[in-house]
């Protein structure tokens, strides 16, 4: 397995189907220009995208599916099958959604059959609060990432980005935590380092434009 690195900086490459720049051949290039510009992981979406980014880019890969179930709000990687489709199109990490909510596979199920089929593979949870981080029990993921809050009943209304979980999370365990969801400057990734994440992931304000072009004519406007 690539292993992420401590300290550094890994970019999400993800377009939805509704976006100007959704497809594997554009997130190869945003990959490679994350690359170039220092990153040393990236999160990727679909097996496609997965796919392709590894064949190109040999950094260590966090690969996720978002796909959604009718009746269940869990929507990142939410099966086991699921998984097991990211990991085998060449992702490090798998990704899931392991909020305190609904969900149409039991977490312990997965991470089980996880441990046992892929060894060499890791697992990064995606929660929103401590509650989530409770929820887990004694389920040990290689990594906890921040992606989730504000995304859930219990984290709503909590700061962008929420620093204050990092250092809530820090305190509650020793499992090794990834900053994630909202993060826009250096600062504020060097500020998660300083509260103890292990390493940033950025993803709106590097790789989708629209949003990007969004905030700065907003800015422009106010």
């Amino acid at each position: 397995m690539n292993k992420i690195i401590k300290n550094s900086l890994i970019v999400s490459c993800q377009a939805l189907e509704d976006e100007p720049l959704h497809g594997s051949e554009v997130m190869v290039k945003m990959a490679e220009a994350a690359l170039i510009g220092g990153a040393k992981g990236i999160r990727a979406n679909s097996p496609a995208d997965v796919r392709a980014i590894k064949q190109k880019v040999k950094l260590p890969l966090i690969g996720l599916w978002k796909k959604e179930i009718n009746g269940y709000p869990v929507y990142i990687t939410p099966t086991y099958k699921v998984a097991v489709a990211v990991l085998e199109a060449g992702a490090d990490y798998v990704a899931l959604d392991c909020t305190a909510r609904k969900r149409p596979e039991k977490l312990e199920e997965i991470f089980t059959s996880l441990r046992k089929n892929y060894p060499d593979k890791g697992i990064v949870a995606d929660i929103s609060s401590l509650k989530d981080l409770k929820e887990l029990g004694d389920l040990r993921p290689e990594f906890l990432s921040t992606t989730m809050s504000g995304y859930t009943k219990e984290s709503q209304g909590r700061s962008r980005p929420d620093l204050k979980l990092i250092k809530e999370l820090k305190k509650a365990t020793d499992i090794k935590i990834l900053a994630e969801g909202h993060y826009s400057s250096g600062q504020e990734a060097k500020t998660a380092l300083e509260y103890g994440a292990f390493a940033v992931v950025i993803g709106s304000a590097i790789t989708r434009p629209q949003l990007i072009t969004d905030r700065i004519a907003n800015e422009m406007r106010s």
